[in-house]
């Protein structure tokens, strides 16, 4: 029921654009009754002999104690018998023109309530998906190594194009469909109360039925929702691997795996859609077995002109045709309440990321940040991922201007430790100082504009080269741009491109080689000018001529700056005012390269290794 309301609150969300969905749905309602009902004038001037058929020699007058709906009845007959009488034929055209008139206008109302049902719901779904991208952006880095990215991309996609179809049953289910009913009942119970009543069989059994289906109906969707999740993680994730898969003829094992996720996908899919659907022919049949029932009845009133025999055949033909329209909307309930079932457990999704804890809480009383003064202090840090500690306390400096270089296995926490001076996580034991100030209470966004970082993986997004230097930056002029470019050593390249600057790299700049990538990742790190530099493996991934290029880039970037280098290749951290060389979490050694070399313990032994 909570999923319920909140679906409604998203529906009624733009208050005019609703109103107006609301008001011409009533308005469409209204003259799809108005243009049945005038089936009756319409009847009775083809089948004039009818014992009801009577004369009415005087012009009807409205007084208090007149029935109103007597008055609109004997009024409409009086003006269509002058006509009758004095051009059968004109009247004929008259009640075809009015019938063509309230169909066109039932026609357009329902038209209006679509346009602007159609901004209603997409508007909705817009804002959802932007809140939902928003959050994400926010969420800590711990969420994105447990969880897949394509479930959640299929919550961003899938999900909310889910709720999108309920915010159309909402509207449509509370005011419309509803006031429908109202008003084809109001019409038949006018008529014939009798026979209405047996038209209200139906309710009841479809509302048990749908309420049975509906419960099936949101289990099986949350299967087939999360089954989507996986399918996408495995395609993002076969895609993003497939020089491998070419490379260890493993594509008749991907396929296989990918089979089985597919297959399992398909059957909670098509599990889903069967439940749906079957709501809507269950309610036809329903009613069809009403109306059925309604028929024999009213046909046995008529014949043996027993109690309710007030009922005239015209009226009768025209009780049928309404009545095949009060299914329209109770179809309509069914339809829109599996609609939003399918969606509740789209939304319950949605809201597991939107109520997750952000990154890391913010302190209230934030301190602006503009650079180190003195150094950035580790004071017996630990951190653990899950259950598995990386860091054991930690302490150690990186005083203002030196570059310090972390050294040691695959594992030892050396990404960790630059992943903690980005803010990117929260330690669990100890603190980190920014100067003497605790990096909780710097302002994180004053923090990232003074740190630029380099990975060994260039991190490029499928846009023009200039858009990638400039990355995150608004209105930053060409030559800023082309002369972080030249210092970075790429501007020789990029004037080589087809389009220069304005050249598309493709996903993940794979349109470059590796060395053209990694310089591009300079050149946007020199463009922000930070004051703290971490580089992290820049040039693992790289041949030795790109390498030396790069170097280069590097030195130029690195000129008064603060530098926190994280290397595998031990060449490149000769010249590091400090080495800390780091085994399970621990610095286990620390020093300069000559000092290191000439203890002869565990750098030695990874340099020598190295070189062997």
């Amino acid at each position: 029921m909570k999923e319920f309301l909140k679906i409604y609150h998203l529906a009624v969300s733009y208050k005019w654009k609703a109103f107006l969905v609301v008001f011409y749905n009533l308005l469409f309602v209204i003259f799809n009754l108005v243009s049945l009902v005038l089936f009756i004038p319409f009847l009775q001037l083809i089948f004039p002999d009818d014992e009801k058929s009577r004369i009415i020699y005087e012009k009807p007058v409205w007084e208090k104690q007149t029935d109103f709906m007597d008055y609109c009845s004997d009024f409409y007959n009086y003006e269509m018998q002058q006509l009758v009488l004095d051009d059968p034929k004109k009247a004929l055209l008259l009640v075809c023109l009015v019938v063509l008139v309230a169909f066109f206008l039932k026609s357009l109302f329902r038209y209006l309530a679509i346009y602007h049902n159609s901004y209603l719901k997409m508007a909705v779904v817009r804002d959802l998906r932007e809140k939902l991208f928003k959050k994400s952006l926010r969420l800590p880095m711990s969420f994105f190594t447990e969880e897949r990215k394509g479930d959640l991309i299929a919550r961003i996609n899938n999900d909310i194009g889910e709720i999108e179809f309920a915010v159309t049953s909402m509207i449509e289910l509370v005011f419309r469909e509803p006031i429908a009913i109202a008003l084809s009942l109001a019409t038949l119970i006018y008529w014939s109360p009798s026979l209405t009543l047996i038209s209200l069989i139906l309710l009841p059994i479809s509302a048990f039925v749908i309420s049975r289906i509906g419960k099936s109906l949101k289990r099986t969707a949350t299967l087939g929702q999360q089954q989507l999740g996986v399918l996408i993680s495995s395609l993002e994730e076969n895609f993003g691997g497939i020089r491998i898969i070419k490379a260890f003829d493993a594509s008749n094992y991907i396929s296989r795996s990918f089979k089985k996720i597919n297959d399992r996908h398909q059957q909670l899919v098509t599990k889903t859609y069967r439940k749906k659907d079957l709501s809507s022919p269950l309610n036809e049949f329903l009613g069809a077995a009403v109306m059925i029932g309604i028929v024999w009845f009213g046909g046995i009133m008529i014949l043996e002109a027993k109690d309710g025999s007030d009922l005239s055949g015209k009226e009768f033909v025209t009780f049928i045709i309404v009545f095949s329209q009060l299914l329209r909307p109770i179809q309509g309930i069914a339809t829109g309440i599996a609609n939003i079932n399918k969606a509740q457990a789209s939304y319950t999704r949605y809201e597991e990321i939107m109520n997750m804890e952000e990154s890391i809480p913010e302190s209230d009383d934030l301190q602006s940040f503009h650079g180190i003064q003195k150094q950035i202090s580790f004071e017996q840090v630990s951190f653990k991922y899950g259950d598995h500690w990386v860091l054991d306390k930690l302490s150690f400096q990186i005083p203002k201007g030196q570059m310090i270089a972390l050294v040691g296995e695959s594992g030892s926490g050396k990404s960790t430790i630059a992943d903690l001076i980005l803010n990117l996580y929260q330690t669990n034991e100890g603190s980190i100082l920014f100067d003497d100030l605790a990096i909780e209470k710097l302002d994180r966004n004053d923090l990232h504009r003074e740190i630029g970082v380099v990975n060994q993986e260039s991190i490029l997004f499928n846009d023009t080269v200039r858009n990638n230097i400039a990355f995150g930056l608004d209105d930053c002029s060409e030559e800023r741009i082309i002369e972080a470019a030249k210092i970075a050593h790429a501007h020789d390249f990029i004037s080589k491109l087809p389009e220069g600057y304005d050249t598309n790299i493709g996903e993940r700049g794979n349109k470059l080689s590796g060395g053209q990538k990694q310089r591009i990742s300079i050149a946007r790190a020199i463009l922000r000018n930070p004051s703290i530099l971490i580089l992290d493996e820049a040039t693992s991934a790289l041949d030795s001529e790109s390498e030396k290029l790069v170097h280069q880039a590097l030195e130029n970037l690195m000129k008064n700056r603060t530098s926190l280098v994280i290397a595998h290749r031990l060449s490149t951290v000769k010249n590091a005012d400090r080495i800390i060389v780091l085994q399970q979490g621990k610095i286990v050694e620390t020093g300069k390269h000559e000092q290191l070399m000439e203890q002869r313990g565990i750098y030695f032994g990874m340099h020598h290794e190295m070189q062997a």
